[in-house]
């Protein structure tokens, strides 16, 4: 899969065509997958690229900032690395990323057709959701859209909403799951476990004095959709998955400076590994089950205590998810 940020390259997307959606694809739920199995179709058909045109940072994002209340802004479900890896998966050919800034949100709808879907990307096909708007102030709709692709000679589609068990599957739906701590329901509407994906990273050490050594992997964001103690999985140390306890938060009792910083504990570490070969592998960390929100704890001794606990129980979690098949991981 091709990524391009923003239009440098015009010429050359425009002369190949493509078939285009639009969107800010946090999550890449089921939903999505949807849309973009249709897309890819759809391209197919055509002879063109299939093409994914989204934002960084989220529209939402930047209206909130601009008005000086980022908290207002939704919870990140994915980071972009992690969108991009989603997308590669569905079979996207390309994606571009613009910059969601100032002349961005200030064009017209016409405009945004003329210059960004016409003069940027030569679409020949657009699909997009029912509830899709776009251009200054959301005056876009797409009865517009469908207009201006007649005059233009572009097609235009429209996907309604996707539904699992009788719910709307959206990015909304994935965050108010994870908010309430109900992975099995996030994994439901996005068809996979929810996951955090980079590079293990050095960090303070704290970890392995408090005698529990921790995997770091930055969360690029700094408001993640879920955080909070969770048992997980790690994939990407060896060929099977390692069992872990995982912290994604602000470590507010070593911390709390606001960086998001995802911390594995894995409870056995593979004998495969030297102890430091860890560090610099892309590790997919799959948060399966919640235990507890963040807690501020009264000193070390109380924060080595709360692990030990935390640490009981996932092992209690996957021996009893497992029928007992994790029991014999060494303390």
């Amino acid at each position: 899969m091709q990524v391009f940020r923003g239009l440098a390259r015009s010429d050359a997307l425009r002369e190949s065509g493509c078939a285009l959606t639009i969107g800010n694809f946090d999550g890449v739920h089921r939903g999505h997958q949807a849309m973009l199995a249709l897309l890819t179709n759809e391209a197919r058909h055509r002879g063109v690229p299939s093409c994914v045109l989204t934002f960084e940072p989220h529209p939402r994002d930047f209206f909130a900032a601009r008005g000086g209340r980022p908290d207002q802004a939704p919870r990140r479900i994915s980071t972009l690395r992690d969108a991009m890896l989603e997308l590669a998966r569905c079979g996207v050919d390309r994606v571009v990323v613009l910059r969601f800034d100032d002349t961005l949100a200030s064009l017209a709808p016409q405009a945004f057709v003329d210059e960004i879907l016409l003069r940027g990307l030569g679409a020949r096909y657009v699909l997009v959701g029912d509830d899709f708007r776009f251009g200054a102030r959301r005056a876009g709709d797409y009865a517009m859209l469908d207009a201006a692709g007649g005059a233009a000679g572009f097609e235009v589609a429209r996907m309604m909403s996707y539904e699992v068990h009788g719910l709307r599957v959206s990015s909304s739906a994935v965050r108010e799951a994870l908010a309430a701590g109900d992975m099995a329901r996030a994994a439901t509407l996005l068809g996979r476990p929810y996951s955090v994906t980079g590079h293990a990273v050095h960090g303070r050490k704290l970890g392995r004095e408090l005698g529990f050594r921790t995997l770091n992997v930055r969360f690029g964001h700094p408001r993640p959709a879920a955080m909070g103690i969770f048992v997980a999985q790690v994939q990407g140390l060896v060929d099977a998955a390692v069992p872990a306890v995982v912290s994604l938060g602000v470590r507010p009792t070593v911390e709390d400076a606001g960086r998001v910083l995802l911390e594995a504990h894995c409870l056995e570490w593979p004998a495969s590994l030297g102890l430091e070969d860890g560090y610099g592998r892309c590790l997919r960390v799959e948060l399966m089950h919640k235990l507890h929100d963040e807690r501020r704890y009264d000193g070390l001794d109380a924060l080595r205590a709360g692990i030990a606990q935390d640490v009981q129980h996932a092992r209690d979690w996957f021996a009893a998810s497992t029928g007992g098949a994790q029991a014999s991981i060494r303390a």
